[in-house]
């Protein structure tokens, strides 16, 4: 399981890189490209986009075909997008380049946990399900390093780079032992869209999706105004990286051993007044620290989602493949909405709005889970979901 694991880390890692990859080319697109920030929201959202067209084909391959077939489709998709990144120019293009690689994440994203999941015994989820969540979120943080690699010394060489990698994955792939295929049911997906767990997990994967697509639209430009450059905010998202790789992994311990509703609750308890102190939009001395820590409030909640989901997909009978790809689809719409949205509000009215929002969603979703832990408290039922 070791290597598996190690090959799934790798493949979330490459990319959730290509996804924030973006964010320090940001002002430099809004400049040469003359878009405001509602456009730049549009070219964030692109890949989410794709990831929401992708997510249940990309379930539904992992369920039929197998696991190990649904990522080499993603991987040859990542492939072919990352090379059309690096050389084309104009809006719709970049854009078109950008959906392209949503679209293979969603059979990447399925076919990775499904092949983990079905390897890894019900005690490790937590925990196996935190490494590789922390892999994505370093990803995820340490793409706006390359992205300024890319701004240094071009597009063409970073992202050609990344397509010759994805080549190497697809080797690496090969040689691994694939699992037999799932029979997908539609039944079993009726019984999981009704099942308490499923939806939660669905709700709080589709919410940090939505913080990071307004932070990782919103944040560049601010910086950019204040006169950092690609370097500088591609620093800042390095340190983030490092916090939340760290965190990821603890959180799915704690998962593991107190159940899933603690961390939950603590990171959306840090998450509020992270949001509130982004709106008030201070100096980047203040807020660069609130970006650090916002990657790694926000990122914490994709572990006990992932875990959410998957007991609820057991509890339904449901293929593991078609609940990630369920998955990859209310992923998307959080990060297609919350750059969108958020850089469309921004360039209407500032970027206090958003933030704003972010905040009560986070104490909104605090409130909903405090009230679901004094339900099962009464009830007396253990809240570990995860063992």
């Amino acid at each position: 399981m070791r290597r598996l694991l190690l090959l799934v880390c790798a493949l979330v890692w490459v990319d959730t890189l290509l996804y924030s990859a973006l964010t320090p080319l940001l002002p430099h697109f809004e400049e040469t490209l003359d878009l405001s920030k509602t456009w730049v929201g549009v070219l964030v959202a692109a890949y989410a986009a794709g990831a929401l067209v992708g997510g249940l084909p990309g379930g539904a391959a992992a369920a039929r075909l197998g696991a190990r077939r649904a990522v080499l489709v993603g991987l040859a998709l990542m492939g072919l997008s990352s090379l059309a990144f690096g050389f084309v120019d104009g809006f719709w293009p970049l854009a078109g380049a950008r959906f392209l690689q949503g679209v293979g994440s969603g059979f990447t994203w399925a076919g990775a946990f499904a092949w983990l999941l079905a390897a890894t015994p019900g005690s490790r989820r937590g925990e196996v399900i935190g490494t590789a969540m922390g892999a994505a979120v370093f990803g995820a943080l340490l793409g706006p390093v390359l992205g300024g690699a890319a701004a240094l010394i071009g597009r063409d060489v970073v992202f050609t780079l990344l397509a010759a990698l994805a080549v190497v994955l697809a080797v690496w792939t090969l040689r691994l032992e694939p699992v037999p295929p799932e029979m997908p049911s539609l039944a079993a997906m009726r019984r999981a869209l009704r099942d308490n767990l499923f939806l939660g997990g669905l709700v709080l994967m589709a919410l940090p999706s939505f913080l990071f697509g307004v932070l990782s639209t919103l944040a560049p430009l601010h910086l950019a105004a204040a006169g950092w450059g690609a370097a500088g905010i591609a620093a800042v998202w390095l340190v983030s990286a490092g916090v939340e790789t760290v965190i990821s992994p603890v959180a799915g311990r704690v998962l593991d051993r107190r159940g899933v509703l603690l961390p939950i609750q603590l990171a959306l308890a840090i998450s509020v007044p992270i949001s509130i102190g982004l709106a008030v939009g201070p100096r980047p001395l203040a807020y660069v620290p609130l970006i650090v820590l916002a990657g790694g409030a926000y990122g914490a909640l994709f572990t006990p989602a992932f875990a959410l989901i998957a007991e609820g997909a057991e509890r339904s009978r449901l293929a593991q493949g078609m609940a990630f790809g369920l998955m990859n689809a209310a992923w998307a719409i959080g990060a297609l909405v919350g750059p969108a949205a958020g850089g469309a509000v921004a360039a209407a009215s500032g970027d206090v709005v958003p933030y704003v929002v972010s905040a009560g969603l986070c104490a909104a979703a605090l409130a909903g889970v405090r009230r679901a832990r004094q339900r099962t408290a009464a009830r007396a039922v253990p809240s570990d979901l995860a063992g």
